[in-house]
């Protein structure tokens, strides 16, 4: 029988954090500052939405754990490196991440900045390394995250938002944030895939695409009803910058409406894994209706 889909979970989460503890260099290794920092910002924090992506996409498709360790420790290494270089002055100027001060205002920006390059060069690392996935797969996933990470990715969409003003239509939102947020949630379902049978079936990149936009629509619900003390950041930062979100552009009501549907079109894409996609779909629930 398989394990219930919290369960499942936890145990990713878990999972997650030994792998990426033994990864990180110890913070007492030289140069301690930054990977103490590497560390703070990495460790002990976050909802680990796109390694449990990979998990669950690997398992759905018959991978064992051991080889979705990399995939799912590369993403969020990835993941890790972009909130340290978004809190960041010259970006999103957020003093809060996960609760607790950001990097930055932990360890000075300097070293904030070293340790957000040193966490994404890591990542690739991590992708390259000898594993139960064979190398030409492995191979295919790092240029998956590379992709994800760059200029017609995630870089690509945080360089759009800086841009960013007040007034804005749904068709931008959708082209800026299928990229900020979007393209690595969307390469972490793609990542699971590939460790799993090499190739990623159209179902899944559906729901992958469609989970990293809905994912987003319910981040800028928070930043508008949440509370920062749940949330674990600063709240209506958006507005304070003058930033079109779905929420403002739609207006409340209609942007949760448009998260609950895409929610729905996600499940549907996941009709053909049966029994073997409920870890999948409760990631889906949970990234819609969460309050952090």
């Amino acid at each position: 029988m398989s394990p219930q889909p919290e369960d499942a979970l936890k145990r990713y989460r878990a999972r997650l954090e030994a792998v990426l503890d033994e990864l990180l260099p110890p913070a007492r290794t030289l140069p301690a500052d930054l990977h103490e920092a590497m560390r703070y910002a990495t460790l002990g924090g976050g909802k680990r939405l796109r390694a449990c992506l990979v998990y669950a996409t690997g398992e759905a498709l018959g991978a064992s754990i051991s080889q979705l360790d990399q995939g799912a420790a590369a993403v969020e290494l990835v993941h890790a490196y972009s909130l340290v270089h978004d809190d960041l002055p010259c970006m999103d100027d957020d003093d809060m991440r996960r609760g607790k001060p950001s990097c930055h205002k932990a360890f000075g920006e300097a070293t904030a900045l070293l340790a957000g390059d040193a966490l994404q060069t890591e990542a690739f690392a991590v992708l390259a390394a000898p594993s139960p996935v064979p190398g030409d797969v492995r191979a295919r996933m790092v240029a998956e995250l590379a992709r994800a990470s760059g200029s017609q990715g995630m870089a690509g969409g945080q360089a759009l938002d800086l841009k960013a003003g007040p007034q804005a239509t749904v068709e931008i939102l959708e082209e800026r944030h299928t990229r900020k947020t979007g393209a690595l949630i969307h390469a972490a379902v793609r990542l699971g895939a590939l460790a799993a049978q090499s190739e990623v079936p159209p179902e899944l990149d559906a729901y992958g695409l469609t989970l990293g936009l809905a994912f987003q629509i319910a981040d800028d619900l928070l930043d508008v009803e949440g509370e920062a003390v749940t949330v674990g950041k600063t709240v209506g930062a958006d507005a304070a910058a003058g930033k079109a979100t779905f929420a403002s552009v739609l207006g409340v009501p209609a942007a949760r409406r448009k998260a609950r549907a895409l929610y729905e079109n996600a499940l549907v894409s996941l009709r053909f894994l049966g029994d073997n996609g409920e870890t999948l779909a409760t990631i889906a629930y949970h990234a819609v209706e969460r309050n952090h």
